[in-house]
């Protein structure tokens, strides 16, 4: 567990640049998620929650100054926890899913807040590259270019590395513990996920063209079969 988490925090780490610089769109949460679930073993784990995260902030624009919550880090914490703490019980269950989507969405608002502090730092990071063109010490700005991508890997590592063991040691202590009509009500929400953000995806639809609908499908549908499969 501890090599997955390794290097799910390091390869997130190198999605989450994409948030502020190279922008392949390889940080939606629908390409991440899945990527992550593929490299542990359980594409389709991180297909659902990188769908449901990419329709549940979809409106949330980084425009001007506004930071969004950072969906990249959520779809990421969530597939993999989901991934690993299903190992640890020898099963997938529905409520395993929705209690992880509960646990880390607001890692996500958490995350928001530690963009929101590089974007202060990196702000400082252009005075002072300002100030070397004027002086004319054209060595140093190289590396403060670098600056802002490494402390973007860096912190955002960091961030999925705490955070995953934390949440897969609260997946796996409370999990088990759980009274049994608190599982039947996790089990109940699951098949409401992807009508909550279905439901954010139509009140966006205008603004992000066809990829709420792309990602509403897949999870709608996804669902679906889910449940007939088991009813079959």
């Amino acid at each position: 567990m501890i090599t997955d988490v390794i290097i799910v925090s390091i390869v997130g780490g190198i999605f989450c640049l994409d948030r502020v610089s190279v922008l392949f769109m390889v940080s939606r949460p629908i390409v991440a998620a899945p990527t992550i679930g593929f490299l542990l073993g359980d594409a389709y784990t991180g297909l659902v929650a990188g769908a449901f995260i990419e329709l549940l902030w979809i409106d949330r624009l980084p425009i001007g100054m506004y930071q969004p919550p950072n969906d990249t880090i959520t779809a990421i914490l969530i597939a993999a926890s989901s991934i690993e703490a299903g190992r640890l019980f020898g099963a997938m269950p529905d409520s395993l899913i929705v209690l992880s989507v509960l646990l880390f969405v607001p890692f996500g608002l958490l995350a928001q807040k530690m963009d929101r502090y590089l974007v202060k730092t990196n702000e400082k990071l252009a005075e002072q590259f300002i100030e070397d063109v004027k002086n004319g010490h054209s060595e140093h700005i190289a590396r403060r270019h670098l600056t802002p991508l490494f402390k973007t890997w860096a912190y955002s590592s960091g961030f999925m590395f705490v955070a995953l063991f934390i949440g897969i040691a609260l997946l796996s202590f409370s999990y088990p513990l759980l009274p049994g009509w608190s599982i039947r009500g996790l089990e109940l929400f699951h098949p409401m996920i992807p009508l909550v953000g279905t439901a954010v995806a139509l009140n966006s639809i205008n603004a992000r063209g066809a990829l709420p609908v792309f990602s509403g499908a897949f999870l709608l549908g996804s669902f679906l079969f889910h449940y007939l499969k088991e009813m079959g």
